[in-house]
């Protein structure tokens, strides 16, 4: 039987060797004719007040929106550590566990991109052990899948290691992804935050493995959607096709659902429901054929369905127009801001001001439940900003979170000031 120690050395002399490799191909391809770099993925530097800016500006820790069930990612790419003599890795377990604490208390899932691990910046074993015993259950337990892309024997090796301390519901959620389009049948691989980096040796992993030029990875083209489809059309689609229905069905229908049974639930919006009945409900609506919410006996299936109808219309309810004006809106004086909401949201075109001021009102009410079901206007803003907005292109980063967020608390906790003034022809309320 191995011992822990030799196992430690193995590990050691694996990276070693993983480095050695990938100096060579390295060196093979600086002999080759110059391709484009693959695009890079939109990221914003953290402001110089962040409390941990002194981690955060090196982009090791993202997080990039939900996954296609509502669960929010957060991501940790190996390849933007430091050399380990530039970074407090005490401090950076600490910004982990600040980055998670915003989210735990809802389902998340970790992406762990590995490549870019070397000797010189990996944190050391003694580290992960303790980094491991200070994710208590907190941190587990809502944590639904640990993706670890592109993994190597080193990992193979370190998850030896540490498979005696590991509990087997914990190992379950662990899940080796070899090819970033693998990634696409589990989340909004267009939302992901992929470092450069990891993209050019996703590419050089596959033109190995089929003997050429990497494939292309694009999303093949989509069908023409049906005359019922709900999910991934857009609001006018909708309304055309449902009789001038100025509140889409899927959005009426669970909201009067959640209204009528889920106000008081603990932790609504937070929870995830099983991946395939999630699905299978999405392909009733979009065949045109009766929900009943009834018969799945969970409250949390309306709930998802309607976080993912939000999230896959193509263009976001608050419009690509204002992403950037949210992005400035804590530049406005604190005093102000209420006011500046409602100039934002009274921008808006008619129909999208209609079908947001209804979701509000009902986000609304779910707050004012808050003693019951703990989803005050801040929670409720962190599970919603990111379905209501994003840019036109690339991901959203953790420092694009904090306005967003902040401009989706206002938007609930003071509704009536917002929306109050604006009543257009057609108007429905919860």
């Amino acid at each position: 039987m191995t011992s822990p120690r030799d196992l430690e050395q193995l590990a050691e002399i694996e990276l070693q060797r993983e480095e050695e490799e990938e100096e060579e191909e390295e060196e093979q391809q600086r002999r080759l004719p110059d391709r484009p770099p693959p695009p890079a993925s939109s990221t914003l530097r953290p402001d110089p007040s962040h409390p941990y800016y002194d981690v955060a500006r090196h982009g090791i820790i993202q997080v990039s929106g939900d996954d296609k069930y509502g669960r929010k990612l957060i991501i940790f790419s190996s390849c933007c550590l430091p050399p380990s003599h530039q970074l407090d890795h005490r401090r950076l377990l600490e910004y982990l566990k600040f980055t998670l604490d915003q989210y735990v208390e809802m389902d998340y899932i970790l992406v762990y991109f590995h490549y870019g691990l070397k000797s010189s910046n990996k944190p050391s074993l003694r580290w992960l052990r303790e980094a491991y015993g200070e994710f208590d259950r907190k941190y587990k337990k809502n944590l639904k899948t640990l993706y670890v892309v592109h993994p190597t024997n080193f990992i193979r090796i370190v998850w030896n290691i540490f498979k005696p301390l590991i509990s087997h519901k914990f190992g379950k959620k662990l899940t080796y992804v070899n090819y970033l389009a693998e990634l696409r049948d589990h989340l909004n691989y267009e939302q992901l935050i992929v470092p450069p980096d990891v993209l050019r040796h996703d590419e050089k992993l596959r033109a190995a493995q089929d003997g050429g030029p990497p494939p292309s990875v694009k999303t093949p083209p989509a069908r023409p959607p049906l005359p019922t489809q709900q999910f991934g059309v857009s609001l006018q689609y909708i309304r055309e096709k449902n009789g001038a229905a100025v509140i889409p069905p899927v959005m009426s229908h669970t909201v009067a659902y959640l209204k009528d049974k889920a106000l008081r639930t603990e932790g609504i919006f937070r929870r995830s429901a099983r991946v395939q009945i999630i699905k299978d409900v999405q392909k009733l609506y979009n065949l045109g054929k009766p929900v009943n919410f009834d018969l799945y006996d969970d409250v949390h299936v309306p709930a998802v369905i309607l976080k993912t109808f939000l999230r896959e219309l193509p263009d976001p309810l608050l419009t690509f127009r204002v992403y950037n004006q949210i992005q400035d809106f804590l530049d406005v004086e604190s005093s102000l801001r209420v006011t500046r909401c409602k100039q934002i949201i009274e921008s808006l075109p008619e129909h999208n001001f209609i079908v947001l001021k209804y979701l509000l009102c009902f986000l609304h009410m779910v707050s004012q439940e808050t003693i019951t079901n703990k989803m005050s206007a801040s929670n409720l803003a962190c599970v919603f900003g990111v379905n209501l907005v994003w840019p036109r292109q690339g991901s959203i980063s953790l420092t694009a979170l904090t306005p967003i967020n902040i401009f989706t608390e206002i938007l609930i906790e003071h509704f009536h000031s917002v929306f109050g003034s604006r009543c257009p022809h057609g108007q429905v309320t919860p």
